[in-house]
């Protein structure tokens, strides 16, 4: 009875386990998508064939750290879709969990906030546990090589969430600067700070 007790167990924790381990580590070869934007239209990062790089971010309406960062979601994209890394926003929760992070809902955001980025829905959540977003916000920063995008950083924006002016470790920002130098970051991962995902259970 205790030998299957402990097997039930350990197929608990591993199940768990699986649940959330996976994901891109820094080096790794990243998947396109093909996703729905605000505006309609299907999205991909083969829709960018001048593109150097990307600036991924996984975010969505609610969070009180994704509505803190938006302002430097979008300072930048204005920085640096000009030089080859765009930004595109992809909101990776399930609006039955979460209603507030709808289609409708993600329309009527970018509208309010001027996105100049795509904002796309992650529907059926099938991109975010492959890229192994697990927060909101949280950014890939990936790198043209060849036909490939390579994944050259993970993690946080900056060390601030509650204030911009008080960031003085702007991890997204350095890592692109330095890409764009032909160096590796310095920081090449950090740990994302923001709200869990909203899944099924």
């Amino acid at each position: 009875m205790k030998s299957i007790f402990l097997t039930t167990l350990a197929l608990l924790v591993f199940s768990s386990l699986s649940a959330t381990a996976g994901g891109y580590s820094v080096g790794d070869k990243a998947t396109d998508f093909r996703l729905m934007n605000v505006d309609g239209k299907m999205v991909s990062m083969a829709d960018f064939p001048s593109a150097s790089g990307f600036i991924v971010i996984f975010t969505c309406n609610h969070c009180p750290y994704s509505i803190a960062y938006e302002d430097r979601i979008i300072a930048l994209d204005t920085k640096f879709k000009s030089r080859g890394y765009p930004v595109i926003a992809i909101n990776p929760n399930d609006p039955d969990v979460q209603p507030e992070d709808s289609f409708d809902a993600m329309v009527e955001r970018a509208q309010e906030k001027e996105f100049p980025f795509p904002y796309l829905l992650d529907e059926g959540q099938k991109i975010y546990p492959q890229y192994g977003a697990t927060r909101t916000p949280h950014v890939f920063v990936l790198q043209k090589d060849g036909s490939d995008f390579r994944v050259r950083y993970i993690g946080a924006i900056d060390n601030n969430h509650e204030d911009a002016d008080d960031a003085d470790e702007h991890y997204v920002e350095a890592a692109v600067d330095a890409l764009l130098t032909g160096a590796a970051p310095a920081v090449e991962s950090t740990k994302a700070i923001g709200c869990s995902i909203k899944y099924k259970k």
